[in-house]
């Protein structure tokens, strides 16, 4: 079931983002792979924020399913991380990775990625498409006489 709209998805990337950014001090990191990992996804997360097109996305380039994509594959790789990185041993990193990757797994599945893109416009405003969007407004007396074309 889908329920996360992607304005309350939006708050939560950037509170993730800031949760990896801060999360080496907060919990005491003491693994330099993961203090490294750490700190490159939560930059990733943010920069992936602002770019999606989603109601809390600064410049709208990556459409909301895409966004959900890239989600979904970060969020398997962060539970894979503490292996591939070989922090394994290493118990809060491992945790925090861990946890972290099962939490966006769980947003991922709970998300609706095509509310965003039923939105009319990048801005909120209507988007006219087709004929419509070239069709000039007549004169009064619906005559284009004198008109240039």
């Amino acid at each position: 079931m889908r329920f996360v709209s992607p304005r309350v998805h939006g708050v939560l990337d950037y509170l993730f983002g800031a949760l990896f950014l801060i999360a080496p001090f907060w919990f005491d990191f003491m693994n330099g792979a993961a203090q490294l990992a750490a700190f490159v996804v939560g930059g990733s997360l943010l920069l992936v924020s602002l770019l999606t097109r989603y109601p809390l996305g600064a410049l709208r380039v990556i459409p909301f399913p895409v966004h959900g994509g890239i989600e979904l594959v970060g969020s398997v790789a962060l539970i894979a991380l503490p292996w591939l990185a070989g922090f394994q041993a290493a118990s809060p990193e491992r945790d925090f990775f861990v946890a972290t990757g099962i939490i966006l797994l769980a947003l991922w599945a709970t998300t609706d990625y095509k509310a965003a893109e039923a939105k009319p416009g990048i801005y909120g405003r209507q988007v006219r498409t087709g004929s419509e969007a070239t069709a000039r407004p007549r004169a009064a007396g619906g005559s284009d006489i004198g008109r240039a074309a």
